[in-house]
């Protein structure tokens, strides 16, 4: 594999491991809308498949169990979150799972790929299109190209419970003031044409609920307070007016004394086949995998 520069945004977040144990969290909860994205999408058993952006790993770790045995899955992100994901992958032993560091919208591999899909990262490109275009370029003809990405418009309470609506109304401003997309997850249809693929399929998922126990405040926390050293920077708020400690609570509190709910940013899944390129039969004597 070669790697070459990356045109990604900052990614606000930041690489710590606070951030990368956040990001398994929210991963844990947002597994089953990718599950069943892959499943939709034709994630199938002996694919070989690049997974963009993989932080500690989770995706990869859901693609793997899809490709099984006979399948092959490879990570690329940045050094600290491929360190984690490879010290996870040798806890697991998982053999048909690696990572390596890099952007892999400007990495070269050694054959094609089945299959490349990503979950939360084409926010953070710089120029998406660009991004799916040459990522595209890893795939063999008729190959899948799936990706997941928020909505954060969709985030809000009913009635409104004013810590929470305060609180995504910061990551909305943070976010977009370091150059994400916060939005990237209903562009995905033009981002796909623009690229040159197929009109993709698409669904939506949200997690929505009232009560104490509903995820939707612990990931707006956790994002939070990844984001305060952001926040505190472009003045939007501090941390004394954030007030981690009780800032769960109080979000529990107000919707529960109204009787309300709460929804977290959508996760739109948007999947594609690359076309056949001209010729492509009678080179490979063959159009399937």
């Amino acid at each position: 594999m070669k790697q070459t520069a990356s045109n990604k945004t900052t990614y606000a977040l930041g690489h710590a491991e606070e951030e990368l144990d956040r990001l398994s969290r929210q991963a844990r909860v947002f597994e089953p809308f990718t599950r069943q994205l892959f499943q939709q999408a034709g994630i199938a058993a002996g694919m070989r498949v690049l997974d963009v952006g993989c932080g500690s790993g989770d995706v990869a770790f859901l693609a793997a169990e899809l490709a099984g045995p006979g399948g092959e899955v490879i990570g690329v992100d940045r050094a600290a979150a491929v360190n984690r994901a490879t010290t996870r992958v040798q806890a697991r032993h998982t053999s048909n799972v690696r990572f390596a560091e890099g952007d892999p919208a400007e990495m070269r591999f050694d054959r094609p790929f089945d299959a490349v899909v990503g979950r939360l990262v084409l926010m953070y490109y710089a120029d998406p299109v660009d991004a799916v275009r040459k990522l595209a370029g890893h795939l063999r003809d008729g190959g899948l190209i799936v990706f997941q990405e928020f909505d954060l418009a969709n985030a809000r309470s009913l009635p409104p419970a004013p810590t929470f609506e305060r609180h995504s109304g910061w990551i909305k401003q943070a976010l977009s003031a370091t150059g994400a997309r916060i939005q990237l997850g209903l562009e995905l249809h033009s981002v796909f044409l623009a690229a040159g693929l197929p009109g993709p399929s698409m669904r939506m998922d949200a997690l929505i609920g009232g009560g104490p126990d509903v995820p939707v405040y612990e990931l707006v926390a956790g994002v939070t307070a990844s984001l305060l050293p952001v926040m505190e920077k472009l003045n939007i708020t501090t941390g004394a007016e954030v007030d981690l400690s009780s800032l769960v609570q109080r979000m529990q509190d107000e919707v529960v004394a109204s009787r309300g709910v709460v929804v977290s940013p959508g996760l739109i899944g948007a999947w594609s086949r690359k076309l056949d390129t001209p010729g492509s039969e009678e080179r490979n004597g063959s159009t399937g995998r």
